[in-house]
């Protein structure tokens, strides 16, 4: 029975299990290897690293750092989770004979992006071509040839908000102008965005730019934002009885609980910005609010 168990290996539950075992708590801390952090090209928002950093050399080090206590990592994904009648959790492990209990439990479980119909997403990832997160990175594309991929309201949104980084920007939905109405089409035109009125056949990179092929012609862009949304992954939380916003996000309190007693989520899981920074901060609370709700375990 370990005093807490953590659920994800990225940046939240990373840092969230550091901060347990530095209040001498006991910790498992369960990896499947699947963060989204491993997928950042190079963060520039990421703080301390001015040049930039990589989302794998932020996981890495954050790894190092975990190794450095006793905290036991397990590599494998969480099937499904359980209330104990004697209390706490329990996991059960996805294709193994290993169950793992613990008195607490903190999801940092995360979110995965909905990809578009692209080939070679990685490399497009790599360049710099593809991106999902103009908080991000937006910056970057400062004046560039910008398009916004979408095919719903959400990539109004995230196109009025790159208005403000570049002159040139167009969005293009996945079934064309009709899904636009008038309210809509007035916001973007007031703002000075294109959009395409056919519907997307096709998306690919040629060279250095990526060309959106629809039946009026073929657009090419410099860099390709995405807004297909993510899925959230609150499946646990959602089965243990907490509660979820209208997005699917587990709702927290200000010490990321949740309202299961004994259960508490951090990072990209959790409503809020999906930043590391954002996640490390939170993991940093609910640790604290953790080691606060166990019993004490004064040396002998």
């Amino acid at each position: 029975m370990y005093d807490a168990l953590v659920v994800g290996g990225g940046p939240a539950g990373l840092l969230a299990a550091v901060y347990l075992a530095r209040f001498r708590r006991s910790v498992a801390l369960l990896d499947a290897g699947q963060s989204r952090v491993a997928r950042i090209p190079q963060s520039h928002n990421y703080p301390g690293f001015g040049d930039g950093v990589s989302g794998v050399a932020v996981r890495d080090m954050l790894r190092e750092q975990v190794g450095r206590y006793p905290v036991d990592r397990i590599d494998g994904f969480a099937e499904h989770v359980e209330r104990r009648e004697e209390g706490g959790f329990r996991l059960h492990l996805r294709g193994r004979a290993l169950d793992v209990d613990g008195r607490l439990l903190l999801l940092a479980t995360g979110v995965t992006d909905i990809p578009p119909p692209m080939p070679h997403l990685r490399e497009a990832l790599e360049a710099g071509l593809l991106r999902y997160c103009p908080v991000c990175d937006a910056y970057e594309v400062i004046g560039q040839a910008v398009g916004v991929y979408s095919d719903g309201e959400a990539g109004i949104g995230e196109a009025l908000y790159l208005r403000h980084f570049s002159a040139d920007i167009t969005l293009f939905m996945a079934s064309g102008g009709q899904a636009l109405s008038p309210p809509q089409r007035r916001r973007l035109a007031d703002a000075g965005i294109r959009w395409n009125d056919a519907p997307i056949e096709t998306i690919r990179r040629e060279g250095g730019r990526v060309a959106v092929v629809h039946a009026g012609g073929t657009a090419r862009c410099d860099t390709l934002y995405c807004a297909l949304g993510v899925a959230v992954h609150s499946r646990m939380a959602e089965s243990l009885g907490a509660a979820l916003d209208a997005t699917g996000y587990v709702e927290v309190d200000a010490h990321h609980a949740t309202a299961v007693p004994g259960l508490y989520a951090a990072g990209d899981v959790c409503t809020g910005l999906n930043q590391i920074a954002v996640a490390l901060g939170g993991a940093a609370i609910a640790a604290s609010a953790m080691h606060r709700a166990l019993p004490p375990d004064w040396p002998r």
